[in-house]
């Protein structure tokens, strides 16, 4: 089993930013490629940011060059600084995570963190 705990959320002011943090802990041999999703109220789950294993990073047109996302490959922890918030930025954040089980390393599956509230005020 493998468990993603996110932190960082919370409320702050237009223009203003916050950095989240998810650490991923249990049955880990490797993790792959790593994610920032958001859902807002009435929306789809969106992906935000994606960064590989080796540190290639792709983004939402609506956050680039405002977010940035990072990893600490030996701390299992993906990282996303958020500059520049909007109120449409509004919305519960999710951490996912590509695990390679220490238990059966061939094979891959996704695992989703809790979610964290960003609320962006005007």
């Amino acid at each position: 089993q493998v468990q993603l705990v996110e932190s960082g959320g919370g409320l702050v002011q237009t223009g203003g930013s916050l950095r989240l943090s998810c650490a991923a802990s249990g049955d880990i041999f490797k993790i792959n490629d790593m994610a920032w999703y958001r859902e807002a109220p009435g929306k789809q789950r969106e992906l935000v940011a994606g960064i590989t294993s080796g540190g290639s990073a792709n983004y939402a047109d609506s956050v680039k060059g405002r977010f940035t996302v990072s990893r600490d490959n030996a701390k299992n922890t993906v990282y996303l600084q958020m500059n520049s918030l909007k109120p449409e930025d509004t919305a519960v954040y999710y951490c996912n995570a590509h695990i390679v089980p220490g238990r059966y390393p061939t094979i891959q599956y996704a695992a989703w963190g809790q979610g964290t509230q960003v609320t962006v005020s005007s």
